[in-house]
């Protein structure tokens, strides 16, 4: 298989395994770094990851009455890199026009 191809699947299949884990987990503003940290670093241990960057925008959360919000698709902002033999893929999962898009940026 083409290292291009496999270093493209290796971010996508990353990118969805991230958004369907971690969408329902309970957070604050408080927490959110945290949240972020432990998503970067159990992600990047998979195979292929050179690179993970979690944001995720605190300004869309609605607190319910105990004081926390549940993770929402909306406020990722995700950017991976992979890398197949000589092949690096850059993605992301970011907002775009209301929906958490997960597209390729770049395959080198």
């Amino acid at each position: 298989m083409d290292d291009k191809i496999q270093a493209a699947f290796e971010a996508g299949i990353k990118l969805g395994a991230l958004y369907h884990q971690w969408v329902g987990t309970p957070i604050s503003p408080e927490t959110a770094h945290t949240v972020e940290t432990a998503i970067e670093k159990a992600v990047g241990l998979q195979p292929f990851v050179t690179d993970i960057k979690v944001r995720i925008d605190t300004g869309l959360m609605v607190l319910n009455s105990f004081g926390y919000s549940e993770l929402a698709g909306k406020m990722f902002d995700v950017s991976i890199t992979t890398k197949v033999g000589d092949a690096v893929c850059h993605a992301k999962l970011a907002l775009e026009n209301e929906y958490p898009l997960m597209k390729i940026i770049s395959i080198e």
